[in-house]
């Protein structure tokens, strides 16, 4: 009897110090393992700093100025204080960006914006060497499901009202276009802004003069000036300056705006501008990440819920363009419409067919695969 209430006694000693051990051993941690064995950091509001690395300088009133409108909309919708903040102006698309994320992350960054295409190679890299950092790239092609998303906009539904706009203010049958490279983001815009203007006037010629820069203001204007030199009497443009707009001004003729809007560079040329709005996406990827339900990947916005638009016409329009592009525009947003800018038929610049009847254009083909420019278009 006395053994059996001895070994009662010790099993009753060894379940209790393997009770007490158990929770001892478990260490709490800064980030939640989640059921794949991804490591995520949880962050609350207070915990947040975010670094912005921007390829301009919000001075240029075009791309990165509408990118710092973003950044100020973040900040006041989410109440954070200025030291949450890091904003890098100026930096280039190469080993500078990989320079600038290291900054940002030494600097306690726990979310990284980057504005520009060529800083993909550097934050998805950055992304897969630091898993508990959440990296958001605008008009790239990279992302992953975990800390990595790419944002961008349907920004060929703005750019085909403003093709609109353009044909029926011109009277020579020619439309200038200034663009940095000859990529899909650049040639899907391209693409929309003649077929708005082929739906004025199918004889339309629209001449695209490539920059190789994203932002390069004299490079931009002596496109311009060039384009105004083969006889184009709008200046439409996918760059970042004011620079093509103000060009048009001073040979009296027009101009179509981006990224934000110009009248106060070009007010005697304006006709309007294609716009971004990107503060509430920015917001949206935010609360993701707060709220645990961020999934990366890419983040498409719309002219419908204001991602872009097409900015207020101004008096210099022709008669008659506001009831053409409101026409076109209430096509492009119902959604039982089956109205599509790359709708086909669509053919090439060489005589291709490209997108079949009946068909139409999906985002893959748009962000990625827009290698080809359509018909009506030639390239200076």
């Amino acid at each position: 009897m006395k053994k059996g209430i001895a070994l009662l006694l010790c099993l009753c000693m060894v379940f209790a110090m393997v009770a007490c051990a158990g929770p001892a051993e478990q260490e709490p941690s800064q980030s939640a393992e989640n059921e794949s064995g991804d490591s995520k950091q949880t962050l609350t509001k207070e915990d947040l700093k975010i670094g912005l690395i921007y390829i301009g300088d919000p001075s240029d009133m075009g791309y990165t100025y509408a990118h710092e409108r973003g950044r100020l909309y973040m900040q006041e919708e989410l109440g954070l204080s200025d030291d949450q903040m890091i904003v890098k102006t100026n930096v280039s698309e190469d080993s500078a960006c990989e320079d600038a994320i290291n900054e940002l992350i030494e600097s306690g960054c726990n979310i990284i914006f980057g504005n520009s295409f060529g800083f993909g190679e550097f934050m998805k890299e950055a992304a897969e060497e630091h898993p508990d950092i959440y990296f958001l790239h605008a008009t790239g092609i990279y992302s992953n499901d975990t800390n990595f998303a790419n944002y961008f906009g349907r920004v060929y539904q703005p750019r085909y009202l403003a093709g609109i706009a353009a044909a029926m203010k011109s009277e020579t049958g020619k439309l200038g276009y200034v663009a940095a490279f000859s990529n899909s983001e650049c040639n899907s815009g391209i693409n929309a802004f003649t077929l708005g203007a082929q739906s004025v006037n199918p004889d339309i010629e629209v001449i695209v003069s490539y920059t190789n820069s994203w932002d390069n203001p004299t490079g931009e204007r002596q496109a311009a000036e060039a384009l105004l030199d083969s006889g184009c009497d709008v200046i439409a443009q996918h760059v970042d300056s004011t620079a093509p707009q103000v060009a048009a001004q001073e040979r009296g003729k027009w101009g179509i705006g981006y990224n934000s809007i110009m009248t106060e560079a070009a007010p005697d040329a304006e006709l309007t501008s294609v716009i971004w709005n990107w503060g509430p996406v920015m917001v949206e990827l935010v609360n993701e990440i707060l709220d645990g339900s961020f999934q990366g990947g890419i983040n498409l916005g719309s002219m419908k819920i204001g991602t872009c638009e097409l900015a207020e016409l101004t008096d210099n329009v022709a008669e008659g363009t506001e009831e053409a592009v409101q026409a076109a525009y209430d096509k492009i947003v119902d959604e039982n419409d089956d109205f599509d800018v790359f709708n086909g038929p669509i053919y090439d610049n060489e005589g291709n067919l490209q997108i079949e009847e009946g068909e139409k254009a999906d985002d893959l083909l748009i962000s990625q695969n827009m290698t080809w420019l359509v018909k009506g278009v030639t390239v200076k």
